[in-house]
């Protein structure tokens, strides 16, 4: 690679509920407040990377999803490129966006992942969102997700299908998997959540900022055995927006406080057998190896806690502990903000939000305010080494994409 890159400046909007608002307007604020952050000017972007998801099923927007959002910006006469990679999207962007300058091929470059799933019509973005698996082999997935089940066959039919995500019954028939093979319990998954709705509480840009209870989260409707709607993170709307330029450029034009990028990988999964790494496992090991550091290293981490049990299991995944340990690991209090490896201090997937083709880029905007140290009474204290694991999207049991990054102040 030619050039060393940083993160120049990061934006995001605040996640929720946005009926009155349309992708344009998300990105639009998101891109703005990235550039102000930076320094820099439209005229300096060279190429911008749009990530969305769903437009095409929830608004109907094909094709120029970038292009369209980005129309108002000054941004127009540049090369954009759409992006989708399901909840992988943004990360993806970012990651071409990193490639861009890398390679030495463009100096500056923008990435973006802006999303709506707000709708009148609710069960239109559960629908959309469970596109994200191989729809020729979903009858043969949703027969092996009724194996994991006893005494009947109560995942992957449609009961309740209009008021949530398919993807919600994988992550169960994961869950149940993972139960067995770490003896993990319902209340670790409940004080998952709990602990990340603490964080999210303490996060201005955090969809819901509730502090909850383990019986509350118990408590919480049936979604998918044993996966509890406190469990699930929400559909949202929002978006998130990072400049990326060489240390060069960087140094000439006096941005301060850049984030070095010290790697940044992205995969996809693969049909494996139960011994061999998933693509988390392979995209960590990767990005360890770039970065030359391990996962001991590291001092604040965002992952994709779609499901609370999944932020355990990632636990595992990227090296936090061994395997089955996930569940021990977290109750020594070690990925609490206070602790030594702070994961998902903004609340994470469960309470930040989850708008998908925003989540990766929002991620890493995270972990550039604790490596800047502003990120205010969740700031984790010293910390120089940030990491994100972002999937999206899923091939039997594996994501289908994989994104792993690591950053540096």
């Amino acid at each position: 690679m030619a050039d060393k890159v940083v993160v120049a400046g990061v934006g995001m909007t605040k996640f929720g509920k946005y009926l009155e608002r349309g992708v344009r307007s998300l990105a639009e604020e998101a891109v703005a407040d990235a550039l102000q952050d930076s320094g820099l000017e439209t005229k300096d972007v060279q190429t911008a990377y749009f990530a969305n998801a769903v437009s095409g099923l929830i608004t109907g927007q094909e094709m120029i999803r970038g292009q369209a959002a980005l129309r108002h910006t000054g941004l127009l006469g540049i090369p954009i490129f759409n992006v989708e990679n399901a909840c992988a999207s943004a990360a993806s962007a970012f990651h071409l966006a990193w490639l861009a300058v890398a390679s030495g091929q463009y100096d500056v470059a923008l990435a973006v992942g802006a999303e709506k799933l707000f709708h009148e019509d609710k069960s239109r973005a559960f629908k959309a969102i469970g596109t994200a698996v191989d729809l020729e082999s979903l009858a043969e997935l949703k027969k092996k997700m009724a194996e994991t089940l006893q005494g009947g066959d109560k995942s992957g039919d449609d009961k309740g299908g209009q008021n949530r995500s398919f993807f919600m019954d994988i992550y169960a028939s994961m869950t149940r998997d993972y139960m067995r093979a770490s003896g993990a319990t319902a209340e670790d998954f409940a004080d998952v959540a709990v602990k990340n709705h603490d964080h999210g509480a303490l996060n201005p840009k955090a969809q819901y900022r509730n502090r909850c209870t383990r019986a509350e989260v118990l408590a919480s409707r049936e979604i998918s055995p044993p996966l509890t709607l406190m469990m699930c993170s929400p559909i949202g709307d929002g978006a998130a927006a990072a400049v990326l330029c060489s240390e060069k450029v960087a140094r000439q034009r006096g941005v301060t406080q850049p984030i070095s990028v010290r790697s940044s990988v992205l995969l996809s999964g693969r049909d494996r057998k139960p011994d061999e790494p998933g693509a988390a496992e392979r995209a960590s090991q990767r990005a360890y190896e770039v970065a030359g550091i391990g996962a001991k290293d590291v001092d604040v981490i965002e992952v994709h806690d779609a499901a609370a049990p999944a932020e355990l299991m990632v636990y595992e995944d990227i090296g936090l502990c061994e395997r089955g340990g996930g569940p021990a690991y977290f109750r020594t209090g070690a990925t609490h903000i206070g602790g030594k490896h702070v994961v998902n201090p903004s609340g994470g997937l469960l309470a930040k939000g989850h708008p998908i083709g925003a989540t990766g880029i929002a991620q890493i905007v995270e972990i550039c305010d604790h490596l800047r140290g502003r990120a205010g009474d969740r700031q984790v204290e010293g910390a120089k080494v940030g990491m994100t694991e972002n999937g999206g999207g899923f091939l039997g049991k594996d994501a289908a994409a994989m994104s792993v990054h690591i950053f540096a102040a």
